[in-house]
């Protein structure tokens, strides 16, 4: 039996050993790529845009503190009145246009009236007439009395039959029953003379106060009848109204009109001049619910009217618990508490500057509603809402889309 070959047992170290040094360096550049790597994820991570939610800087008033409730509604004037004619006929002249001032009793408008002057001057001349034929009538009795008294002598003195005396004494009679009917008769063209003028005026469209012109719906040449059914024809010439009544009708909630009552102290803002408040009160309550809206209108008057209030601006009415002074009306700067974070001892909020955020240093007051009044950024500016604690000064961002 064979010897085992145990020189295939033997360990070959014949084959070239990797140098130490040459290990450690390979070693040194995977540590060196791991750090590379980790330092470009590091500068991503604060270098690239951080997405941020923003919110706005608003301004709001004290009163928004004791507010009881809102209310939406309109500009109205308590006095507003369409000009029509009670008279059927053509517009001659129209002597105003829209946002034309006028006064009471004074014509803005006239129609066509040949035919109603017509009549009105032949009942004048009828009233001259009567007048003429009541003066010719007086002449007579004045006569027929002069005639009876000549005749009353010579009837005593016995120079006359007392048949003449009768005839003078008819003849007075007469006289003097003619005067009566005479004077009735001036009474009837009196009374037909003021029909005429009356026809005459209702040709002419004059403004029952004083107000502004809101709107024209005629012009020369329309037909206006007192009912503008027919073809081609207008009813109210022109819209006027009074400006000095000026007020808001808001619909409040039935469920909520208990907490209104006529001398409620209100805040009134115009969307036409959203930066500016008005006072007022509760001047009425209409003693009615709209069933379609389930609410009730309330009067709302301005405490001082403004020549920029205009009739059907919309408002928005604010119900106060009780009046504010005038040192409490002015507007206060707040935004979202949680735009406000601490940064090195200091309370900042970080403002929206283009892609990039600006650090501003700002002062806290009280709350107001769900606001914090701060001093040291503007209304109308951008602020990050709840900003991260790696945020800083001048780091790129960008917003939140939804």
């Amino acid at each position: 039996m064979n010897a085992p070959d145990l020189s295939r047992l033997k360990i070959d170290r014949s084959t070239a050993r990797v140098p130490r040094s040459r290990r450690s360096r390979k070693l040194l550049w995977v540590a060196l790529a791991v750090v590379l790597l980790g330092g470009l994820g590091a500068w991503r991570y604060f270098k690239a845009p951080q997405v941020v939610e923003t919110v706005t800087v608003t301004t709001a008033y004290p009163y928004q503190g004791v507010t009881l409730m809102n209310a939406t509604g309109y500009v109205v004037a308590q006095r507003k009145a369409a000009l029509a004619s009670k008279a059927t006929g053509r517009l001659v002249w129209l002597g105003v246009l829209e946002g034309s001032k006028v006064k009471e009793g004074e014509v803005v408008a006239r129609l066509e009236s040949n035919d109603v002057s017509a009549t009105a001057d032949q009942a004048q001349a009828n009233v001259r007439q009567a007048r003429a034929n009541l003066e010719q009538g007086q002449a007579e009795l004045k006569d027929a009395e002069a005639n009876l008294n000549r005749v009353r002598e010579l009837v005593e003195k016995k120079f006359q039959a007392q048949s003449v005396l009768d005839q003078a004494v008819a003849r007075y009679q007469k006289a003097k029953s003619g005067i009566s009917s005479l004077q009735a008769g001036i009474g009837v063209a009196q009374a037909s003379e003021r029909g005429a003028k009356v026809g005459v005026e209702q040709t002419l469209i004059r403004a029952p106060f004083d107000g502004v012109v809101l709107t024209k719906a005629a012009n020369i040449g329309d037909v206006i009848t007192p009912f503008s059914n027919a073809a081609d024809s207008k009813g109210a010439v022109v819209t006027i109204a009074d400006m000095s009544t000026l007020e808001v009708e808001a619909d409040v909630s039935e469920s909520n009109i208990s907490k209104v009552a006529v001398g409620t102290p209100v805040e009134i803002q115009l969307d036409a001049f959203p930066d500016q408040r008005f006072q007022g009160n509760v001047s009425r309550m209409v003693p009615t619910v709209d069933r379609s809206k389930a609410s009730v209108m309330v009067k709302v008057k301005f405490k001082q009217l403004d020549g920029r209030i205009l009739p059907d601006m919309s408002a928005k009415v604010a119900f106060l618990e009780r009046e504010i002074v005038q040192e409490q009306r002015k507007p206060l700067t707040v935004v979202n508490p949680r735009a406000v974070v601490e940064r090195d001892g200091a309370k900042v909020v970080f403002v929206m500057d283009g892609e990039k955020v600006r650090q501003a240093p700002v002062t806290t007051g009280d709350k107001l509603g769900d606001a914090v009044i701060v001093s040291g950024v503007k209304a109308g500016e951008k602020v990050v809402l709840a900003p991260a604690e790696r945020l800083r000064d001048g780091a790129p961002v960008k917003t939140a889309t939804k």
